[in-house]
């Protein structure tokens, strides 16, 4: 910097230079007082304004050009810190060491931020401090359902959408939330209220994503795949989904109601060898319903395939296909991918038109 205003002409240009440099580091406002003393001092001694507009022309361009390309290139685009976080943390270093706390106030949150991420005992400072998103989609999906607001939580979907595939936001974003809803209503946390409008918004966003776009097929090359909910209105909600993105993939797929007397209607359909079972169930108390109706169907059609869904299930799938003895299923699936994948045999899935967003 002093450098560039020697040739100007400016008094004690080393100076200058110096300060700037050290008040660079101070947010916001650190820029601007270092280059209004050189500024100033050039209006006092200069009798024209040639070398108080080369001064300013001089520091803006710096700024310019430090603040967008050098410094992101040298150490990235953010410290991690929010901007708020770093304007309080600003007033309080300084309240604390005066002017030596408002140079110091950017270094020092940083190593705060840095401790926290990395030493669990402080991790309440990154979270407190940090730009980061402390939810992951899931989790934010879940809060604003629980908060009532819905337009939110399509804005969530909708965004997650647009970088990821059906199946993705499915498996990643909308089962987990309604695994963290069943928790919370089998632990006595979700009152009806919040209970009906979450699986309602759910039921909702699935019509919209139902729109079957021109690439779908509909030739049922894989015979028909039959899905039935071991249980509550969670695991006939995911149930749907699995359908979806089965019809998506080319199969015939039906998804049936909780409704056991409406269940009984699948003797009507007489389900062959060429067709499917796929019971979906939702953590937590999963197994117990979905063993007792794996029994149910395979004693009535012992030569239907059959697939269990468990999504997100995270233990050892073979030791709990274990627990089906003696209905042992075909497959125990995790995923709705999984379960697609294992259907239509590998067969790829066709992504069907962003239909939320498009909305």
């Amino acid at each position: 910097m002093w450098s560039r205003l020697v040739p100007i002409g400016v008094p004690y240009a080393a100076l200058w230079g110096s300060v700037a440099g050290i008040l660079r580091i101070v947010p916001y406002v650190g820029a601007v007082v270092s280059a209004l003393l050189p500024l100033a001092l050039s209006l006092a001694v200069f009798d024209n304004w040639t070398a108080p507009l080369l001064v300013f022309l001089l520091f803006a361009t710096l700024e310019l050009v430090t603040g967008n390309f050098v410094e992101p290139w040298l150490y990235g685009i953010h410290t991690g810190i929010s901007s708020l976080a770093l304007l309080l943390t600003t007033v309080f270093w300084t309240a604390l060491w005066g002017p030596a706390g408002l140079i110091l106030s950017t270094p020092l949150t940083v190593c705060v931020v840095v401790l926290g991420r990395y030493v669990p005992q402080f991790s309440f400072l990154h979270v407190l401090l940090g730009d980061e998103s402390v939810l992951v989609p899931e989790a934010r999906f879940y809060q604003r359902l629980l908060a009532l607001d819905d337009q939110e939580a399509r804005s969530l979907a909708a965004l997650y959408l647009s970088e990821n595939s059906l199946s993705q936001l499915y498996d990643s974003v909308l089962v987990p939330a309604l695994t963290m809803a069943e928790q919370d209503r089998h632990k006595g946390a979700l009152d009806p209220t919040r209970e009906e409008f979450l699986f309602l918004s759910v039921r909702e966003m699935l019509g919209e994503f139902s729109i079957k776009s021109d690439a779908a097929s509909t030739e049922a090359s894989h015979g028909r795949v039959l899905c039935l909910p071991a249980s509550d209105e969670a695991d006939e909600i995911v149930a749907m989904m699995l359908a979806h993105l089965l019809e998506q993939a080319g199969c015939a797929a039906v998804s049936f109601p909780v409704d056991e007397s409406l269940q009984d209607a699948i003797g009507f359909m007489d389900p062959t060898e060429n067709d499917t079972f796929c019971i979906s169930s939702v953590p937590p108390f999963a197994f117990a319903r979905a063993r007792a109706l794996s029994r149910q169907l395979r004693l009535r059609f012992p030569r239907t395939k059959m697939v269990v869904g468990v999504w997100g299930f995270t233990g050892d799938t073979d030791v709990a296909l274990g627990r089906f003895q003696p209905s042992r299923p075909d497959k125990l699936v995790t995923t709705l991918a999984e379960a697609v994948q294992f259907i239509t045999d590998g067969k790829p899935v066709e992504e069907p038109v962003d239909a939320l967003t498009a909305a």
